[in-house]
């Protein structure tokens, strides 16, 4: 019994703790809208742009990788990312000064937000952490 005890203690042990989700970026690319949950609770439905044609924006759910709140492209002209909250390597989720475009695909990949929507999204997953946060990216 000890023994059966240990093991399942051990396997118990190296499993990953889940963070709970407690903020949730749900991106519709058909309709090119992210809705933003906390704690389950639908908080706001805001324009985006996603990837234009010849480009992608990688579908999924992802976990944040790192936020940069004043971030500048390294491939496209040094354009501004402000509140970025990168999920997939060079992919995130930031403001964009290219708003007239919002609501459309535009991006090259990265979803564009207004910075004001981009700067309270950044703020949620900066208080609740980038473990309890959620990019779904759904075509």
């Amino acid at each position: 019994m000890t023994r059966i005890f240990a093991l399942l203690m051990g396997v118990c042990l190296a499993l990953p703790l889940q963070a709970e989700v407690r903020v949730l970026a749900r991106v519709s690319v058909s309709e090119q809208v992210v809705r933003v949950y906390h704690e389950g609770r639908h908080l706001f439905t805001w324009p985006v742009s996603t990837a234009k044609q010849g480009k992608v924006t990688p579908p999924g759910t992802f976990t944040p990788e790192f936020l940069s709140r004043n971030h500048r492209s390294s491939l496209y002209n040094n354009a501004p990312m402000p509140f970025s909250i990168f999920y997939r390597g060079n992919y995130a989720i930031h403001g964009t000064d290219q708003i007239s475009k919002l609501g459309r695909p535009a991006s090259n990949g990265c979803v564009r937000l207004h910075p004001d929507n981009a700067r309270i999204l950044f703020r949620m997953v900066r208080a609740e952490g980038m473990a309890a946060t959620r990019v779904v990216i759904a075509p």
